[in-house]
């Protein structure tokens, strides 16, 4: 797939979606400015006016579990109010349709036949959340590191102080001792302005003491990230700044993968434009899944099931959105 988008933090959001998309692969300023003063037409698939993007983040080269999508959302977009809702997805759900966790899915079907691992990740979604998903995006860490460092770094507030002592160190996963394979992490609540680096360190910590040790805590701190991009993205110090919508194009070209046709860039762009940047509705899942104490039937992985069924997580999915 040759579509090379910088459109998502773990990245990961409508407004990517929306503005950059076309604005970063045009060749050409005057193509841009053209399809925008157009007539608007929304080409853009969509069921019961929303459009639903997967947002896949992956450790890439060097990160433990480089390979396995370590964030994932989805982003549902809607035509008439113009809002946006993301919809966090624990990594660690156990499909028995795939027997696998939805965040090796993509690993094995890419590994297995390259090029479907899309497509069977947009499968595993609509099984979880009962959403049709129709496109879908996925970063590696690094492009994650140069987007927020090419808007000139995200202000965003910590809700809680909190220190997380094993936060791994990439390229160390097997040195000895096993003290020195991870790093001290230490965040002070209040607001904070972040760099690439501080800010995936921000969103990937998952053993701190504490409530934000947690798969919640952690899903409220991506959502976090991203909306604090969302406003450096589409301040005017980013739109009408050439040289950071360049740094941008240059430094993802080969960070983000995704089945977005080209012929769609304009029609994002328009409707990302019209978005709701300010109100953006947050929907999690945690309290609806349960950890099983026999694991032996998952290859003795710590799994998340539904406590019911999914049935149950979809009619939640939908209420939330209505």
């Amino acid at each position: 797939m040759r579509a090379k988008l910088p459109l998502i933090i773990a990245v990961l959001s409508a407004v990517l979606v929306g503005f950059g998309s076309w604005f970063y692969q045009s060749t050409r300023l005057q193509d841009y400015a053209r399809g925008i003063i157009a007539p608007p037409t929304n080409l853009l698939t969509s069921d019961n006016s929303r459009t639903n993007i997967a947002l896949l983040g992956v450790g890439g080269h060097g990160h433990e579990g480089g390979e396995l999508t370590d964030s994932i959302l989805v982003a549902s977009l809607h035509h008439e109010t113009k809002k946006i809702t993301l919809i966090s997805i624990p990594r660690d759900i156990w499909l028995s349709s795939q027997v696998a966790k939805i965040n090796s899915i993509y690993y094995y079907a890419e590994k297995q036949s390259p090029d479907t691992g899309l497509t069977k990740v947009k499968n595993a979604l609509i099984e979880v959340t009962g959403l049709p998903i129709h496109y879908s995006l996925l970063i590696d860490f690094s492009g994650f590191i140069k987007a927020i460092d090419a808007v000139g770094g995200i202000e965003v507030t910590v809700d809680r102080t909190f220190d997380d002592y094993k936060y791994p160190i990439p390229g160390k996963e097997n040195v000895e001792p096993e003290a020195d394979r991870y790093e001290h992490l230490h965040f002070e609540a209040g607001a904070q302005r972040m760099d690439g680096v501080t800010a995936l360190k921000y969103v990937r910590s998952r053993h701190a003491l504490g409530e934000e040790g947690t798969d919640f805590a952690r899903s409220i701190r991506q959502q976090k990230v991203i909306r604090a991009f969302l406003r450096s993205l589409i301040s005017t110090q980013t739109v009408f700044n050439s040289e950071r919508i360049t740094t941008l194009e240059s430094a993802l070209s080969s960070s983000i993968k995704t089945d977005i046709p080209e012929s769609l860039y304009a029609s994002f762009t328009k409707f990302g434009l019209t978005l709701n940047f300010d109100e953006i509705k947050s929907i999690t899942i945690e309290s609806l899944l349960y950890n099983p104490k026999n694991l032996k039937p998952y290859g003795s992985q710590w799994v998340l099931l539904p406590i019911k069924d999914w049935t149950t997580i979809h009619s939640y999915v939908q209420e939330n959105l209505n």
